[in-house]
């Protein structure tokens, strides 16, 4: 049962980060080697940590082809939902381009600023294929960068065996735990493969874990270094993305999921519950929150969690994240529920109320969050797989400093400066710039800046 907590007995504790990584030596020693052995680590840490590891690691693209085609025939309703799902991800991807505007500007005369915006070459996309393979991140990971305009997209997620395999595979009792299945075809989970072609990807690698992380920082002979890596992953990977940062960009470090529901007496309890379990079936950690000033829907809400729970075949991961991890918080009205909020920074904060007066005045006061869904039927669920909105999105806490996936990961936001010699603005600047390197002890700078106004 979901634990109902009032207002004034919340602990400190419950603001604060949730990070359940550690900091792994084994990760460290996976990158350094991938850094200096390349493809053969790889193979290596494949046949050790994998089901099946590949005589090679790239996906042939007639593989990716297949794999859509095979899933356009075979559920043409899951084939159009990621085709609708990437067409509103790009729609609003190229929307949040538009305001990242290339300027120029003088500020003064004869200087003239100004900024571009430019996509970087290369990104590395990693797509977890573990109990639940994450299709929908495809979608999420590639389609900004494609509106960001970069050209080169290296995507890597753990092998599977190949169909052609998996006879000769059982037959030789190979492709389980610790027994993994050698020098086999490149292949990965069909999904991800058909949804990695429909939304453009063309380089697609067998490999998972760590290793592939490090193979996209550092490049080996068959997986080329990128500019940037996204996507989320194990703790194992979290581990690595935070160890390469630096050698590349990163997106972020993403913790347990967290949805947290600001639901008044208008709300309707089913919705509400719904919502708290559509989050706790990520993980055992996963952390599903509401805050109410009605004791009557927590107590609602609370009953129709136990009720739903009996229904759903994640029953095991859900239970166990409610018990652990989820609470309701009773509060005394509905700004009380926003200052909590606040100060949690939730991935995803879901405002379950009437549209009104109310509903705007909440909606103003909120300021930290990932993704807010305004309005009783604006499901978290839709920002997951088709309302145009990124998935991934900063938690534990990180919502009070950053956003989540979008264009501006993939691009470089840089300056340029073109001077007039002679102008007012010219000889002010060079003046301004020889003080400030006197007073800083830097007087080659102050030179630099003197011999260009001195006749």
């Amino acid at each position: 049962m979901i634990k109902i907590k009032n207002y004034s007995d919340l602990d400190e504790s419950f603001f604060e980060g949730r990070d359940f990584g550690t900091s792994l030596d084994m990760v460290k020693d996976v990158l350094l080697d991938v850094k200096s052995r390349g493809d053969a680590a790889l193979f290596e840490y494949g046949a050790k940590f994998d089901l099946s590891a590949p005589k090679t690691l790239q996906i042939p693209v007639e593989e990716l082809k297949n794999a859509a085609e095979k899933l356009k025939s075979g559920n043409p309703n899951l084939y159009d939902s990621l085709c609708y799902s990437r067409d509103l991800v790009l729609k609003f991807a190229k929307k949040q381009k538009e305001c990242f505007n290339d300027f120029g500007i003088e500020l003064e005369e004869g200087i003239f600023t100004g900024q571009k915006n430019i996509p970087v070459e290369k990104v590395g996309v990693y797509i977890p294929a573990g109990r639940f393979p994450l299709i929908s991140t495809v979608v999420m990971t590639v389609t900004p960068a494609l509106a960001a305009g970069v050209e080169d997209i290296i995507l890597c997620t753990p092998p599977k065996i190949h169909p052609q395999e998996r006879t000769l595979a059982e037959k030789q009792g190979l492709g389980i735990s610790g027994k993994p299945f050698i020098d086999g075809k490149p292949y990965a989970d069909e999904n991800i493969m058909a949804a990695a072609y429909i939304c453009g990807v063309r380089k697609a690698f067998a490999c998972g874990g760590a290793q592939a992380i490090g193979a996209m920082a550092f490049g080996t002979q068959s997986i080329p270094k990128v500019d940037v890596i996204v996507g989320p992953g194990n703790k194992f990977v979290a581990e690595a993305k935070k160890m390469v940062y630096g050698n590349v960009g990163i997106d972020m470090i993403a913790g347990p999921t967290e949805v947290f529901i600001i639901a008044d007496e208008s709300a309707n309890p089913k919705l509400v519950a719904a919502d708290l379990l559509a989050q706790a079936e990520h993980d055992i950690v996963a952390q599903p929150i509401l805050a109410t000033n009605s004791k009557k829907l927590a107590q609602e809400v609370a009953q129709e969690i136990e009720k739903q729970l009996e229904e759903l075949s994640t029953k095991a991961t859900a239970e166990q994240s409610i018990e652990n991890c989820g609470l309701i918080i009773l509060c005394e009205n509905l700004e009380q529920a926003v200052e909590v909020a606040n100060k949690k920074a939730p991935e995803h904060l879901e405002l379950a109320m009437e549209a009104g007066n109310e509903r705007d005045k909440i909606v103003s006061l909120c300021r930290n969050y990932g993704s807010l869904f305004i309005g009783h039927e604006s499901a978290e669920v839709f920002g997951d797989y088709a309302a145009g909105l990124n998935h991934t999105l900063p938690t534990s806490g990180s919502a009070r400093f950053t956003g989540g996936l979008s264009v501006r990961v993939f691009l470089k936001t840089v300056t340029t400066l073109r001077t007039v010699s002679g102008t007012k603005g010219f000889v002010k600047s060079a003046t301004a710039a020889g003080y400030l390197g006197d007073a800083e002890g830097l007087a080659a700078h102050a030179k630099a800046a003197r011999l260009r106004i001195e006749k």
